[in-house]
């Protein structure tokens, strides 16, 4: 009942129109930012010949999760365009006087056979028609040569759009942050300088979104931040310097008792931000090196999870002040089989959780902490970026290799399907409706019963 409860009124309040919203994905996780699609009715079965209603091939490449707002499908791309022109020499931010963070610790680039990029790229904000799949409208964001690369696993646009139904977000990290309406205009953009990643493994946090402010994160090798900005003009409100390694978290914005609060997951520490102010909250050590997955809530509790050279999953009571690690804010917290790149999905009470980034699942009581079932093992199923989305009773798991395990929701594992397509797919699923959205390497997938 909490999540219940809970997701109503975040529909009423993120942007004023729990129906509105419940019938769209406008964030990479979701109208709930959970993962669940609530009211949708997704296919089940499915293959290149089956319950396809079309299959795009998409400009340029991307592991951007789609979003949906009304007919329009957005997704964000990067394509080189031949030229070799330079890096556009961007101004770097203001510094911010120390309040326990920033810091240059060292070199963002070279390692792992990482090559600097050879010409310039067309990063790109694509409109699909969500009927026909017909590429509505597309705009070129900026071009440019990036300044560093990226791990061989995506590329320079792994970020979602966010949008509000009015305006659409894009982030493109070091390219920066551009506003548009919903027919393609351009209304504002901002720039924040240039990241330096580790190992330049390059750029991959998404914006969120509430109500009017836009909060972006900024942690690399160099003078962290986080910064909120006015979503109507792109102007700072505030920005608040932290002490973090290169991060590709994407933050949560929940309101609780009365105050909005911007959560967001770290390999130094967890934090939480007034929205209003930037204020630090709370903080609390317990996370692994390398925390992406994005933080869920069920108002009360806020999950934390990472995977990367260990294991950590805490949850969180809200409503707390100070440091809260080692206290009883801590409700619980589980040390096996964690995600590394995924994100979790809670629905209905039950916590879902990939194991690294293999196709290897554990589903807890949200509550209590208690598995109900615990690495259990997707079979034929090899590699998974994909976050995990719940909708009509089921839970979607999208493998690198093409292959997506649709499970029963609930405490037992119990695979009620597992589909074939010819892509791969990195980025996340989403559900709307009928329909069933993949985004892969090549191609944009619109999946529905009504399709033969």
């Amino acid at each position: 009942m909490r999540l219940k409860t809970f997701g109503l009124f975040a529909l009423a309040c993120l942007l004023g129109g729990g129906s509105l919203l419940a019938a769209n994905w406008p964030f990479w996780r979701g109208p709930l930012v959970n993962g669940v699609a609530p009211g949708a009715q997704p296919p089940l079965v499915w293959s290149e010949t089956n319950h396809v209603k079309w299959k795009v091939r998409v400009p340029g490449a991307g592991t951007s999760t789609p979003i949906i707002w009304g007919n329009q499908v957005f997704l964000l791309a990067a394509m080189p365009n031949g030229k070799a022109t330079g890096p556009v020499v961007t101004p770097q931010p203001t510094p911010v006087p120390p309040a326990g963070g920033g810091g240059q610790r060292g070199g963002g680039g070279g390692g792992f056979g990482i090559d600097k990029p050879k010409q310039d790229y067309d990063f790109l904000v694509l409109c699909f028609n969500r009927q026909t799949g017909r590429l509505d409208w597309q705009q070129t964001a900026c071009s440019t040569m990036p300044h560093e690369g990226h791990h061989k696993d995506h590329g320079f646009a792994s970020a979602s759009p966010v949008t509000d139904g009015r305006r659409l977000f894009a982030w493109f990290g070091s390219r920066g942050l551009f506003a548009y309406d919903l027919s393609g205009r351009l209304l504002w953009k901002q720039n924040f300088g240039r990241m330096q990643t580790r190992n330049s493994f390059g750029e991959g946090s998404s914006p969120a979104l509430y109500q009017e402010t836009l909060v972006v994160l900024w942690d690399h090798e160099g003078d962290d931040f986080i910064v909120a900005l006015d979503a109507a003009t792109g102007k700072e409100r505030w920005r608040q310097a932290r002490e973090e390694s290169t991060g590709w978290t994407t933050p949560l914005i929940v309101q609780h008792g009365g105050r909005a609060q911007v959560l967001v997951s770290g390999t130094r520490r967890i934090c939480a931000y007034d929205l209003e102010t930037g204020k630090l909250l709370w903080d609390c050590e317990g996370m692994t090196a390398n925390a992406i997955p994005t933080p869920v809530t069920d108002g009360n509790l806020a999950y934390f999870a990472s995977g990367f050279r260990g294991n950590a999953l805490l949850a969180i009571r809200l409503g707390r002040s100070g440091t809260l690690t080692a206290t009883d804010a801590i409700a619980w917290r589980h040390d096996r089989s964690m995600p590394y790149v995924p994100s979790p999905l809670l629905y209905e009470g039950n916590l879902y959780c990939l194991s690294g980034n293999n196709a290897t699942v554990s589903c807890f009581d949200a509550l209590s902490g208690k598995p109900h079932y615990e690495a259990e093992r997707l079979p034929n199923v090899y590699g998974m970026y994909a976050s995990p989305v719940g909708a009509d009773g089921r839970v979607y798991l999208a493998g690198r290799d093409g292959k997506t395990v649709v499970l029963k929701q609930g405490r037992k594992f119990e695979i009620l399907a597992t589909n074939v397509l010819d892509d791969k797919f990195d980025a996340s699923p989403v559900a709307v409706d009928r329909e069933l959205f993949l985004r892969g390497h090549d191609f944009l997938y619109c999946l529905t019963e009504g399709a033969r």
